[in-house]
């Protein structure tokens, strides 16, 4: 097979211009104008953009339609997925002026250039961790055999969870249950890799022998060196993706940055705010 290029970003979390916010930590409309400028000097250009999930700080219909401004900058085509910033009604109405089944999970497919790219809504409306629901996944396994010849990208906001037992900060994933699932119904598949977004910082990891590649994404970036709180300090990058014969290769692209303190999240709190929300949908 001939190579692939593509560009992964995410958590571009794109502001309302007209509405102040206090919890957008930086430009983002800045960056993601510069991002699109780097995009554009590439010798080899790409074949798409994976934009995986919070596209929007606050989910409002105007934030989206600030990000489709800016990125009509760009002439790739572009794969949307929806993160726990996003709103369905939102987006639905921002990004295609639609006006009905609002409420629906944004899952949708698409082949470009010999490449099978699948996107997952992991959304929870009023919840940050992830989920998929029963019909997702009936959907998804239709959609993995649609096309079953072809090499998978699998896109979806939050990663699954790694671990081999439920992780106490369940918020950062797909639900532990159902990332096991997910990783039955992906075995054998031919899935180069899954792109997700969420927690604000570069990581790769190889889960049940698929790579997951997470990015910082263009807001703030989590600083992993402290443990007891969240510490939200200026970072963004992208990813430039090259699929050959022989696999995925994911190179990054960091913007200048300082690791200036934006935000600090009490981590009790954060867990105490999904839990609650997680018992009030139970009920």
């Amino acid at each position: 097979m001939a190579e692939t290029t593509f560009i992964h970003m995410t958590d571009l979390h794109v502001g309302n211009p007209a509405v102040v916010d206090d919890h957008l930590f930086s430009d983002t409309s800045a960056t993601l104008t510069r991002v699109l400028e780097l995009i554009a000097t590439m010798d080899e250009k790409p074949k798409f953009i994976v934009a995986s999930g919070d596209l929007t700080n606050r989910g409002d219909a105007d934030s989206y339609r600030q990000l489709k401004s800016i990125m009509s900058a760009t002439d790739l085509p572009v794969i949307y997925a929806i993160g726990n910033h996003d709103t369905r009604p939102g987006f639905y109405e921002g990004m295609f002026g639609r006006s009905s089944d609002l409420d629906m999970p944004y899952d949708h497919e698409h082949v470009i250039d010999g490449i099978h790219v699948i996107t997952l809504d992991t959304t929870t409306p009023d919840q940050i961790g992830g989920s998929i629901e029963p019909d997702q996944f009936a959907w998804l396994a239709r959609a993995l055999d649609s096309h079953s010849e072809l090499p998978k990208l699998i896109v979806a906001h939050h990663a699954p969870a790694l671990g081999d037992t439920p992780p106490w900060d369940h918020w950062r994933t797909i639900e532990f249950g159902q990332s096991q699932q997910l990783a039955t119904l992906l075995k054998g598949r031919n899935v180069l890799g899954i792109l997700s977004g969420h927690i604000h910082h570069d990581r790769f990891s190889i889960w049940h022998g698929i790579p997951v590649i997470v990015g910082m994404g263009q807001h703030a970036a989590t600083d992993i060196l402290t443990t007891d709180i969240l510490r939200m300090v200026e970072g963004a990058s992208f990813g430039i993706g090259t699929i050959r014969s022989s696999g995925l290769t994911m190179a990054l692209v960091p913007l200048p940055q300082t690791r200036r303190e934006l935000n600090r999240y009490d981590l009790a709190l954060l867990r105490q705010k999904q839990e609650a929300a997680l018992a009030e949908a139970s009920k």
